[in-house]
């Protein structure tokens, strides 16, 4: 903070006060109501607009200024540290901003009708500085406390919100533009659709947040059926998305595909739980009941219309490479890329989890199974992706289950989702 006001004091000469207590004001609002994003307490400040109008207006001087507003916004969810760090950030990204414009050939001032179309490349300019540099001060934040590992460190989350602040800071032109005209009214009339814009975000973020309740409360359901298989769809969920990155996944397919893994079981929801808790060998319509179940999965999740992609992923889990799966018995690249992910990251937490039959096995032992029906079973490529993937970020076994005592649990006597151990069928031993 004390290092951005030493660089704007020593060029403050000619600033017009006035438009800077309006900008100052605007940013001081935008930044009291800001946007909230799909991560717990993360919320997107929106006013860059501000901070980048007054690089245009008032300079480098001004900017900077307009940016150390932050640190007055009625904000009660911050701290004194983290309102000073928003000041300094702000204060920092627009005098270095007001520098590249003036460096790109941009000039100070209320624009003119001369000033355009020269004036957008320079503005063009400012905008991924004020962005870069904003971004680039929290993950050095991050990584100095700990939040973020500086190898490994997720730049896709980061990089899609900065595309998308830079098409938001383009408002801040839309201020200066017509400020020589109207004056600081200006400012009023773009306030309205930036606080719209808040509002956008603000919906779009509860939508995803009743969608997560949605499957949450579906796959609790599909729990109840196992004490042992508690936590399964969220692991699955997770390495499902893990293998989707490795494999260049972007991230809205990333995000369907973690609906799929924590629903890819809802259809057991429509197989009788005698079938499921059954200790011998199935018969051939106890085996028929369980292969219908991505089956019935579909017909529960169907019109639920934010899955899209996921759908095929909830109905194809079961197939496999050599065709010999179910439901459709498809084969290779017949099943969907959805399935063949999902399947992987299925069996592997069901091999390296506990049941209650037997001791979960090992890491070591699960990747060394995916190995040996890779090509059969599994898609190749898709378990190496996986292996890589678990090398780099780890996978945490879940403890050994102890049922309450004194209650009588339902638990599943055999397992569909290892391969290590088939199903049992009375005419035909296993399958």
């Amino acid at each position: 903070m004390l290092a951005a006001f030493s660089i704007g004091l020593s060029s403050f000469h000619g600033i017009d006060w006035t438009t800077l207590a309006v900008l100052a004001l605007l940013s001081v609002i935008c930044e009291s109501a800001p946007a909230p994003l799909d991560s717990k307490n993360a919320r997107v400040s929106l006013s860059y607009s501000a901070g980048l109008a007054s690089v245009i207006l008032l300079g480098p001087a001004g900017a900077a200024m307009v940016g150390a507003s932050a640190i007055f916004a009625g904000r009660r969810d911050i701290g004194l540290v983290k309102r000073l760090f928003n000041g300094a950030q702000f204060a920092l990204a627009g005098y270095l901003a007001g520098v590249v414009y003036i460096a790109a050939g941009g000039e100070t001032g209320k624009p003119t009708n001369g000033s355009f179309p020269g004036i957008i490349t320079p503005y063009v300019g400012a905008v991924v500085t004020y962005v870069a540099v904003n971004f680039a001060l929290v993950a050095v934040v991050l990584v100095l406390t700990k939040l973020a590992p500086l190898w490994g460190f997720q730049w896709r989350p980061i990089g899609s919100l900065a595309a998308g602040q830079l098409a938001y800071g383009m408002f801040g032109l839309l201020i200066a533009a017509p400020w020589g005209l109207i004056g600081p009214f200006s400012a009023v009339l773009v306030l309205l659709p930036m606080l719209l814009a808040r509002w956008a975000f603000e919906q779009t973020s509860a939508q995803k947040r009743a969608h997560a309740a949605t499957i949450a409360a579906l796959c609790q359901a599909v729990e109840t059926k196992d004490y042992y298989t508690r936590g399964h769809s969220e692991r699955v969920s997770r390495g499902s998305a893990m293998i989707a990155q490795a494999i260049g996944m972007p991230p809205s397919r990333v995000g369907a595909i973690r609906y799929a893994g924590m629903l890819h079981d809802v259809g057991k929801l429509g197989v009788p739980t005698k079938v499921l808790q059954k200790a011998g060998d199935l018969t051939e319509e106890e085996f028929a009941a369980i292969q219908l179940h991505p089956m019935r999965g579909l017909e529960i999740v169907r019109e639920i219309g934010f899955l899209d992609e996921a759908l095929a992923g909830i109905m194809h889990h079961h197939e496999r490479m050599d065709g010999t799966g179910y439901p459709m018995g498809l084969a290779g690249g017949e099943i969907p890329e959805f399935a063949r992910v999902i399947s992987v990251a299925d069996a592997f937490d069901s091999m390296t989890s506990n049941r209650s039959y037997r001791a979960a096995r090992s890491l070591e032992e699960g990747i060394s199974e995916l190995r040996r029906c890779a090509g059969t079973h599994f898609d190749p490529a898709l378990v190496e992706a996986f292996i890589a993937a678990l090398e780099s970020e780890g996978w945490t076994q879940p403890e050994p289950v102890c049922p309450p005592e004194g209650e009588e649990i339902e638990t599943t006597q055999q397992d569909h989702d290892d391969p290590s151990t088939p199903l049992r069928v009375a005419s035909e031993g296993v399958r």
